[in-house]
């Protein structure tokens, strides 16, 4: 599909989108774009399809696998969401609730939010009595040491990495293999966990939300293979799973609700059938017949699939849209030529047509245009625009800049993107031609996406990808993208750019240091412009998270913490007897 053209189907969307506004083109006098009310976004914020009912079993369409399932190398927002809300709870975790509260800290397996001492640098965590594994062993404070030390083997790449920036001694630690421990996480007794901090760091609870604090036995832990197969602490255990196929889960008899205030676990069984295509999932979840009716969509509704759902309100109203605050970027290798040449970057920044991969992603029904790294979220509300680029590029700036690096007559590269993205691949493609910049495309299957690119060695010059701050703090964003003191030669996550810049990094431990919150987001604000400006990356888009579900689904809403996906701790059935087997 010719991605500088509106199709119908793009064009129905846009109009949509758009809604009745002053001007025919859907712009105002100034020039921005005036987008009226949102059809795609009226169930934001709420519950969709009242309570659920206890049993039954819920099905989600799923175009992929996941990419990993091991706690320790689990930091892909749906397979977060999927794993800390069925298989494995972690110390704290966000409230079930749709919007902003949504993004409230809660207990999980601890019993308070942690106490914090010597000036924030030292964070101790008690857990609840009566914590029970799959098997009813008990769960204690050193399985969730074992696995935030698990979490620094070599062989376990690709997890978060708040453990390996904040620990003390975990400079150069590779795991607990040979019985190498962390002397930096203390366990005085089986419900008392401490961890000892190298700098202040008042955030810690929100980090410990994430996976790498969930607990793993060291007798159940099967190196990569635990990947296949973790050991539930959670509502749900995996019954099988056939990787690229299905994965099924069943309930966790040993999980007590009495104390898990945060997951319903509504369904008797979860059954994720994947490898189907995308357009395959939509049509299913539009028409809603026999056992779709108890389905949910795990990949985003795809661009085309749009105005079959927006323009039928009983569809529209199963519908979820929630933001995802990720950005999404085009991020240039800048340690190989010739993106080493910061006026090269800035070609990229300056050709790129972003109303064109707005379009190629569904329209403005579904994206906004990225002006910054750091999503709205993180800017006050709405993201500001330092460059000035117009939203359809600038070739002639684009094609003077390749001039200035000694590039007059263009450059050749090569492009990754998940196969999902396959259109906006050939909308950035088809933009940065008209400069003079030849791409060619590379397509990765989903699930092994963040691997492809995670391999530095190996990787493209250029790579279509975003990145989710984990909670709402730049701490969370611009030294995970662009900190080049923490790029992995396997399993690199965030920095993509392999952006090592010392003014940059100097500046980020400045702002880490800061003990007033105000002052430090005013702070990373500034220095989002800063980098910009050093152009590692193409901001491109800030997208919503359009999933579709089924007629005989209830409790479904976008949870915000988790990049828009739904919450899997509070989604179910109206009637599970409506459900197949």
């Amino acid at each position: 599909m010719n991605k500088r053209t509106y199709t119908l189907a793009t064009a129905l969307v846009t109009a949509l989108a758009l809604g009745a506004t002053g001007c025919a083109d859907g712009k105002k006098s100034d020039g921005s774009r005036d987008r009226g009310k949102n059809p795609a976004t009226s169930n934001n914020g709420a519950v969709v399809g009242g309570t659920p009912q206890k049993g039954g079993t819920l099905t989600i369409l799923s175009n992929q696998d996941f990419t990993h399932l091991d706690p320790a190398r689990n930091w892909v927002m749906g397979d977060m969401d999927f794993g800390t809300r069925l298989l494995y709870r972690t110390l704290l975790t966000y409230k079930a609730e749709p919007g902003a509260k949504g993004g409230e800290l809660t207990t999980d397996l601890a019993e308070d939010l942690g106490v914090s001492s010597n000036g924030a640098k030292t964070w101790t965590f008690k857990l609840k009595p009566g914590l029970k594994y799959e098997d009813g062993t008990p769960i204690t404070a050193q399985d969730v040491k074992y696995n935030v030390e698990r979490s620094f083997s070599p062989d376990l790449p690709g997890g978060p990495d708040y453990a390996a920036r904040y620990l003390v001694g975990a400079e150069g630690y590779k795991g607990p293999a040979q019985g190498k421990h962390l002397d930096s996480v203390k366990t005085p007794d089986d419900r008392t966990i401490v961890f000892e901090l190298r700098k202040p760091f008042a955030e810690f609870p929100y980090a410990t939300v994430l996976p790498t604090f969930s607990p793993v036995p060291k007798s159940q832990d099967k190196g990569p293979q635990y990947d296949n197969r973790p050991f539930s602490s959670g509502p749900y255990k995996i019954e099988t799973y056939a990787r690229d196929k299905q994965i099924v889960l069943v309930r966790n008899t040993h999980w007590s609700a009495s104390t898990d205030t945060v997951r319903k676990a509504y369904p008797d069984r979860i059954v994720v059938t994947m490898g189907l295509k995308a357009n395959q999932v939509d049509d299913r979840l539009i028409a809603s017949a026999g056992a779709d009716a108890s389905a949910v969509a795990w990949a985003s509704l795809r661009p085309e699939s749009t105005p079959k759902v927006l323009t039928k309100p009983d569809v529209k109203a199963r519908l979820l849209a929630e933001t995802t605050n990720c950005t999404e970027m085009v991020q240039m290798h800048t340690g190989r030529a010739p993106f080493d040449d910061v006026k090269v970057r800035q070609a990229v920044q300056y050709a790129l047509d972003r109303e064109a991969l707005l379009t190629a992603s569904g329209g403005p029904a579904l994206n906004d245009p990225a002006t910054a790294l750091m999503p709205g979220v993180l800017h006050g509300g709405k993201q500001p625009d330092t460059l000035k680029i117009p939203l359809t590029g600038d070739v002639e700036k684009a094609k003077q800049l390749l001039k200035e690096a000694g590039k007059a007559d263009g450059i050749s590269t090569n492009l990754t993107v998940s196969t999902g993205d396959k259109a906006v691949g050939e909308a950035i493609q088809q933009s940065l031609g008209r400069a003079g910049i030849k791409v060619t495309i590379e397509t990765v299957d989903p699930s092994a996406f963040y691997d492809t690119i995670g391999d530095t060695k190996n990787r493209t010059d250029l790579a279509y990808t975003g990145w989710c701050p984990d909670f709402p703090s730049g701490s969370t964003f611009l030294p995970f993208v662009f900190d080049g003191r923490y790029i992995k030669e396997k399993g690199n996550s965030g920095n993509h750019s392999l952006f090592r810049d010392d003014t940059t990094m100097k500046r980020m431990d400045e702002i880490a240091a800061m003990t007033d919150a105000q002052q430090a987001d005013k702070a990373w604000r500034e220095l989002d412009a800063q980098i910009l400006a050093k152009a590692p990356t193409a901001p491109a888009l800030i997208e919503r998270k359009p999933l579709l579900i089924g007629t005989n689904i209830a409790g479904a809403f976008g949870h915000t913490s988790f990049g828009g996906q739904i919450d899997f701790a509070t989604v179910g059935l109206k009637d599970p007897a409506k459900s197949a087997r």
